[in-house]
């Protein structure tokens, strides 16, 4: 899994930003929207929240861990639904941002997820976190699939009989590379700039310490000791509109991200991975869906 710090350097070292430009609950998983591109970011996220209550039956006074819960978009669903939301992240400022906010998050690594650490759960969901599980050490050593049972086990574990749980996440896609040819020599140069080696460099720079599943059969078969997979869809096109709305959003000038941007000048100037990762102009993930190096699917799983 993603190590703390390579969690607290993705997400910890833009969270003011983040929050500027997408709101104090922002919402840093994949919208949905089913192929009608006129709605707006916010139609299409609450269309997500939507479609994920219908799937895991978020009602009142039911129970729903979110894993990886990022600044608590569907925390805050799961409240005004009547639900109680429990939710882990690995970033401090994502965890003080939603505590101002009065959601229930601690900071907690899911790979220590048991009954004991916060109870039985009527449901589980997970929102763009599962892409953080496996590490690329742990992808070399041919650990993946170990890690991936385990979590699933740690999932069932904290459910009831029939409980379920709800998975949105990134995947290699058909077109992805082998993975020896993804190196820091595609960094250095010597592939062009714009070429599917260097982009997925790219990525691992910024996403560091994370190594994403290779496809939904992958994660289908480490689930089968204690879940059915109940229903599966295709979320790439929307993440690409997803992305191509942050961007818009993020990149739009105001004097109080300026201020935020000119503070990271000195990280800038001190770390080559921070200069590639943030201020490289290129969106890695948006370009890599596009060429379908990337997939990403929402799959609902219902405990054995």
């Amino acid at each position: 899994m993603a190590e703390r710090e390579d969690l607290e350097f993705t997400y910890s070292l833009i969270d003011r930003i983040v929050r500027i430009s997408l709101g104090e609950l922002a919402d840093f998983s994949g919208a949905k929207y089913d192929g009608d591109f006129s709605l707006t970011l916010e139609q299409a996220q609450a269309r997500k929240h939507e479609y994920v209550a219908e799937q895991i039956e978020i009602h009142p006074g039911r129970r729903v861990l979110d894993l990886g819960c990022g600044w608590g978009g569907l925390l805050n669903f799961i409240r005004t639904r009547g639900g109680i939301g429990v939710g882990v992240t690995m970033s401090t400022a994502q965890v003080e941002a939603c505590r101002r906010h009065g959601l229930d998050v601690h900071l907690y690594d899911a790979r220590l997820l048991t009954r004991e650490s916060f109870g039985q759960f009527d449901a589980v969901a997970s929102l763009g976190a599962f892409e953080h599980f496996c590490s690329p050490q742990e992808y070399t050593a041919g650990r993946q699939e170990k890690v991936y049972r385990d979590l699933f086990a740690r999932v069932a574990s904290v459910l009831g009989d029939k409980g379920r749980f709800y998975l949105q996440t990134m995947v290699f896609g058909r077109n992805m590379l082998p993975p020896e040819q993804i190196d820091l020599e595609a960094l250095r140069g010597l592939p062009p700039r714009d070429s599917d080696a260097w982009l997925l460099a790219l990525l691992g720079r910024q996403f560091p310490g994370s190594w994403l599943p290779f496809g939904q059969e992958q994660l289908t078969t480490c689930a089968e000791p204690h879940f059915r997979l109940v229903s599966s869809s295709n979320g790439r096109r929307d993440y690409i509109e997803t992305i191509r709305q942050w961007n818009a959003r993020i990149g739009a000038s105001s004097v109080r991200k300026t201020l935020l941007k000119l503070a990271l000048l000195p990280r800038w100037l001190k770390s080559s991975d921070f200069r590639l990762a943030f201020t490289s102009g290129v969106s890695a993930n948006k370009v890599c869906f596009e060429r379908e190096l990337l997939d990403h699917y929402r799959l609902v799983f219902e405990k054995h």
